[in-house]
C-alpha cells in the first residue's frame, strides 16, 4: 500500500466505523481512525489523514453545544497546554521510525482502553483546576503529537469534573478541535503533511459524516453500553498488536 495514497475503500471503512462509534458514544473517530489506519500505514500518514474529519467533526460537536463561550473561558489553560504539547510533540510522530511510532500508538491504545473499561470513578476539586489543567493539557498534548491519539489524560480529568453530559460532551469537541488543529499544524511544520493527504483527508468528511448519523439512528435500537464493551476490547487488541510489533 503506498503510504500517501491508501486504499480507497480502506480509507472510507475505516471513516464510516469511526464516525458510527462517534455517533453512538460521542467521541472515538480519531481514536478508531489511527487505531484500524495504523495496522496498514505509517502512524504519521493515518495523523495527516485524520485531520479534515476529525476538524469537521468536532466543531459540529463544539457548536452543537449550548455554552462553548463559557468552556472557553474555563478550560483556555488546558487548551493551551494541548496545542503546546502536541505542536511539539509531532516531532516525534513525523520522524521517529514508524515502528517505534507505531509502539507508542499501541501503548496509547492499550492505555485508554484499559481506563475506560476499569472506569475509575475519579473526582477532581475545582480548587485544583488552575494548576492541574495546563498540566493535564501539556501531557495529553506530548501524547497527542507523538501517537495522534487525543484522549489520554484529557477525557478521564474532564470526567472527573463532573460536568453535566451536554457540557462535557461540548469540553471534549473543544479539547479535540484543538488537539486536531495543533496535530496539523505540527505535521506541516515538519513535513508530515501534504496537499494530496488534505485531498484523501477532506474525501473522508462523507464517510465519516454517513457513519455518525447511522451511529445516531442506531443508538437508540442497541445497546450502548454492549458496543462500548466491544469497542474498548477492539481498541485493547489493536493496541496489543501495533504493541508487539517491533518485538517480533
Amino acid at each position: 500500500m503506498n503510504e500517501l495514497t491508501p486504499d480507497l475503500l480502506l480509507l472510507f471503512s475505516t471513516f464510516l466505523f469511526a464516525g458510527l462509534v462517534k455517533g453512538v458514544t460521542g467521541m472515538g473517530l480519531p481514536t478508531v481512525a489511527m487505531a484500524v489506519l495504523g495496522t496498514f500505514i505509517s502512524p504519521a500518514t493515518a495523523a495527516a489523514l485524520l485531520v479534515v474529519p476529525s476538524l469537521v467533526t468536532n466543531v459540529w460537536q463544539l457548536v452543537a453545544g449550548p455554552n462553548a463561550v463559557g468552556l472557553v473561558r474555563r478550560f483556555w489553560p488546558l487548551m493551551l497546554g494541548i496545542t503546546l504539547g502536541t505542536f511539539f510533540g509531532t516531532a516525534l510522530l513525523a520522524e521517529v521510525d514508524p515502528t517505534w511510532s507505531g509502539l507508542g500508538l499501541g501503548i496509547a491504545l492499550f492505555a485508554y482502553a484499559g481506563y475506560a473499561l476499569l472506569s475509575p470513578a475519579l473526582t477532581i476539586p475545582a480548587r485544583s483546576e488552575p494548576w492541574l489543567s495546563p498540566v493535564i493539557g501539556v501531557v495529553t498534548g506530548g501524547i497527542t503529537g507523538a501517537t495522534g491519539v487525543f484522549v489520554i489524560p484529557a477525557v478521564p480529568y474532564l470526567q472527573s469534573l463532573r460536568l453535566d453530559k451536554d457540557e462535557l460532551v461540548q469540553a471534549l469537541g473543544l479539547s479535540f478541535t484543538v488537539s486536531t488543529l495543533a496535530l496539523a499544524a505540527g505535521l506541516a511544520t515538519h513535513g508530515a503533511l501534504r496537499m494530496e493527504q488534505l485531498g484523501l483527508s477532506s474525501l473522508a468528511i462523507v464517510p465519516a459524516l454517513a457513519g455518525m448519523w447511522l451511529g445516531q439512528a442506531v443508538r437508540n435500537r442497541i445497546s450502548p453500553r454492549g458496543f462500548r464493551l466491544c469497542f474498548l476490547m477492539f481498541l485493547l487488541l489493536l493496541g496489543l498488536e501495533l504493541a508487539s510489533r517491533p518485538f517480533f
